[in-house]
C-alpha cells in the first residue's frame, strides 16, 4: 500500500539528475514511448530520457537523449515538471519532464530503446513506474507539477503530488 509522503524531503539531494521527453502526436491522439532495454527501468515502458551530463542543462539532455535513444530530432520543449525519487538503498534522483509537438524523422529502435506510439486513451501504466500514473495524466492535461516519491526497488512506498497550475 502506497502512504503519503513521510520521507523527510528537507535534507534530500539528487545524487544525479535526469530528463523525461514525450513527443506527441496531436493529430493522430497518440504519445511516444519505449521500450527501455538498460540502465535503470530496464524492462518497463517510459518516455525517452536519461542522466544530465556535466555541465549539460536539463532541455540539452533531454533533447540529445532523445536524439540518441529513437533517432529523431527534437528543436524544442516545453517543460512539464519534477520528479524527486528516493530509493531505500540511498539513490536520489531529480527528473525534469519535457513534452514537445514537434520533431524531425521517425522514431527508430538503438540499443538503449524500442519506441513505440500509444493512444492516448490507452497509456499502458500497468507497465510503467508506479508513480507515471499519478503524474502522467497531469501532462497530459497540460498542467504542471512536482513530484516526490520513494521506492524500495521497483515498489513505491510513498507519494506526494504538487500541482503548479
Amino acid at each position: 500500500m502506497v502512504r503519503d509522503t513521510v520521507y523527510d524531503w528537507s535534507a534530500w539531494k539528487p545524487a544525479e539528475e535526469a530528463t523525461l521527453l514525450f513527443l506527441f502526436d496531436k493529430a493522430a491522439g497518440r504519445v511516444l514511448l519505449i521500450h527501455k532495454k538498460r540502465g535503470l527501468g530496464k524492462g518497463k515502458i517510459n518516455g525517452p530520457g536519461g542522466r544530465l551530463e556535466p555541465g549539460e542543462t536539463p532541455l540539452r539532455a533531454a533533447l540529445r537523449e532523445t536524439r540518441e535513444e529513437v533517432g529523431v530530432i527534437v528543436p524544442d520543449a516545453e517543460f512539464c515538471g519534477l520528479l524527486r525519487f528516493h530509493f531505500t538503498d540511498g539513490y536520489d534522483l531529480l527528473g525534469h519532464v519535457f513534452r514537445a509537438a514537434e520533431w524531425e524523422g521517425e522514431p527508430i529502435e538503438t540499443d538503449e530503446a524500442a519506441p513505440e506510439w500509444f493512444p492516448l486513451a490507452a497509456i499502458p501504466y500497468e507497465r510503467m513506474w508506479a508513480d507515471d500514473s499519478l503524474w502522467f495524466p497531469l501532462m497530459l492535461a497540460g498542467e504542471t507539477f512536482e513530484g516526490n516519491f520513494v521506492f524500495d526497488g521497483e515498489t513505491m512506498l510513498e507519494s506526494d503530488i504538487i500541482r503548479r497550475l
